[in-house]
Parts: structure tokens; sequence; C-alpha cells
């Protein structure tokens, strides 16, 4: 089990990091990255802040990946920031897309999915056909999403995802342990979504490393 898509008491989110990767640790989860909100003024901090916990992260069974979702960011500056972030040691880079429930700037999509050095566009909204397939050639996955509001428009993402031939990512956004999925409530995201069983399987069982590596 993996989640690309967690918050901390670093930016929003209610958990400490350590408790954030105890508790999905108890889930089942073998691989989280904790991805807190950045932008140009806090990037550094959480990379470096994150680097640390790798060691007691791996004491409970789990594969720490140090990341942030760049969010609300100019969408001139992602392609820059993203590089940053993986220069520094960012081991995923996410994108806070174009949900229908925040005003983020148009073109954020398209900035995200032209660059390589972002993995996920989270909760992209109603994303464009030729903005997924440019996520597709560039390796970005789209997500889909438990969180409330971002995930109205799941089953769009996954039918233009599909068509895209674009990865999908099912992950959490979590905020407070209340949003942490176990594996039954992680698959109805994905049904619910418009997938079947076995594109859920499939999705849910993606070996996060070998594809990090495998499209970058």
């Amino acid at each position: 089990m993996y989640d690309l898509h967690t918050h901390t008491t670093m930016t929003d989110g209610e958990m400490l990091p350590i408790e954030l990767i105890r508790r999905m640790s108890v889930l089942g989860y073998t691989t989280v990255a904790i991805t807190d909100h950045a932008d140009t003024t806090n990037l550094h901090e959480l990379i470096k802040a994150l680097k640390k916990l790798t060691v007691s992260s791996r004491e409970y069974g789990v594969t720490l990946l140090p990341g942030v979702e760049l969010t609300h960011v100019p969408p001139i500056e992602i392609p820059g920031l993203a590089r940053e972030a993986k220069e520094i040691g960012a081991a995923i880079v996410i994108v806070h897309g174009e949900t229908p429930v925040e005003p983020v700037a148009p073109g954020t999509n398209r900035a995200a999915c032209g660059c390589r050095d972002v993995d996920v566009l989270a909760h992209p909204g109603l994303i464009t056909i030729d903005d997924a397939q440019l996520a597709s050639s560039n390796g970005v996955a789209l997500e889909i999403t438990s969180r409330g509001g971002h995930n109205r428009t799941n089953g769009h993402v996954v039918r233009t995802a599909i068509a895209s031939g674009s990865q999908i990512v099912i992950d959490s956004d979590s905020h407070a342990p209340g949003d942490l999925l176990d594996t039954r409530a992680k698959m109805l995201v994905g049904l619910g979504a418009g997938l079947d069983q076995e594109q859920c399987n499939r999705i849910m069982g993606l070996n996060i490393q070998e594809w990090l590596l495998r499209q970058k």
C-alpha cells in the first residue's frame, strides 16, 4: 500500500510526521510520501526536516518519500520549483491541481503536466485531454482522491486518464487521522470513480519506487 499525498503539522495537518507514519504502518502501508504545502518560502525547510525522519520511518516498516505539494504557485514558477525540490532531496513532487473548490490559477495543470520533475498532479479537477496526454508523455500521474470537494471530479479524472494513457494513483490527501484510508476504503475510492476491480488492484499494487525510477 502507498499514499503519495499526506499533510502534517508542518503545514495544515493535525499529525506530527512520525504519528502519521505510525498510523499508516498500522494500516498496512509500506510507502508514504509526506507532501506538505510548499512555495518559495518553505521548500527547503520542509525537505530538510523530512530527511531527518527516514530512519525512524524504517523502524515502523515504512519507506518515507520526502516530498512537497507545490500549492497555489504561479504556473510559470512550477518547473523551477519542482527542479529545485528534486535537487535538494525531494523524492516526490506533487502539484496542487485545478480542483473545483479552490481558486487555483488557470494553467497550473498544464504547467505540472509538462514538467518531468513533477510526479503527481493532485486532484486536477476538470483536466483537459490535451493536458492529460502531456502528463502521460512526461510521466506525471493523475490523482483520484478521497478528500471532500476535491473528489467531485474523480470520475472525470479517471475517464480522461484512461483515454490519455496516464498513470492513475489513489491518495488520501490526509490532514487528520480520520482521513487515512484502509484497504477497503481505498478500493471504494477507485470503484466509486468508475474503475473496475482489476484496475483498482493494479493501481493500488503499483510499486512506487520502481515506477518513479522508470518514469523519471
